[in-house]
């Protein structure tokens, strides 16, 4: 997994936390929710990104 991979990811999950503030700011329902979405997908992404590590890991200490 490549570092541009997770930092993009950690980036959407900060944006998505962004939208979310902005939209409870400003009594926006739909862009506070848009956040929260966007903030889920990400940590979807993490985890899958820690799931291909460590599935990696694995691979390399098979093969050693």
């Amino acid at each position: 997994m490549g570092i541009d991979d997770k930092l993009g990811h950690k980036t959407e999950e900060l944006k998505g936390k962004a939208k979310e503030g902005t939209g409870r700011a400003t009594g926006d329902e739909r862009l506070e929710a848009e956040g929260k979405g966007d903030q889920s997908s990400s940590k979807v992404k993490q985890g899958a990104d820690k799931l291909k590590d460590a599935a990696k890991d694995v691979k390399d200490g098979l093969t050693k």
